[in-house]
């Protein structure tokens, strides 16, 4: 139970700093979640790219499945990511405005990869026919995914740069700033 006093929030703060496992979550103030996450956002970026290039260009075939191997590799790097992100949110005191972001957080991402993970399997079973680009449905699950996803970065930035969570102490930074 979280203790409303200001020395309980300062432990509670100080709580979150910390990894839960250094060697699986990323040391003290350099956690692995935030390099993970590149990778389905970078993977998921380009997808979308790829999936409106093919309703351009004259020949998509390479785009549409370009675009599949993209989610593909976003996925696996949800999950990786998701791992990471599961122990962060173990470090943050339940109860808190800082716990309930991190689950929010959480669902809307778990929420994202299971759209994609969904968009991969439709992709596989019905894709479009040989020589057109992907299809509408396809394109707008992928599009609305992604604004999802933008939502969900928006809380991850709350929790890392408004409640420092897995963020080094502010007496550790100033050791960047010592002439």
């Amino acid at each position: 139970m979280t203790v409303n006093s200001e020395s309980g929030a300062t432990t509670d703060l100080r709580q979150a700093k910390q990894p839960v496992s250094g060697a699986l979550a990323g040391p003290y103030g350099h956690p692995f979640h935030p390099i993970l996450v590149t990778v389905p956002i970078g993977a998921w970026v380009s997808s979308l790219v790829f999936d409106i290039a093919s309703r351009i260009v004259d020949r998509p075939a390479f785009l549409t499945h370009g675009s599949v191997w993209l989610i593909a590799i976003g996925v696996l790097g949800a999950l990786a990511a998701a791992c990471v992100g599961f122990l962060d949110l173990f470090a943050i005191p339940t109860g808190t405005p800082a716990f309930r972001t991190g689950l929010v957080h959480m669902a809307l991402n778990l929420a994202v990869t299971a759209a994609y993970a969904a968009g991969f399997a439709w992709r596989q079973g019905g894709g479009p026919p040989r020589g057109q680009g992907v299809g509408y449905g396809q394109l707008a699950l992928s599009a609305v995914a992604l604004a999802v996803l933008g939502l969900s970065g928006y809380l991850g930035g709350k929790l890392a740069y408004r409640y420092g969570v897995r963020v080094a102490e502010e007496s550790v930074q100033a050791e960047g700033y010592r002439t």
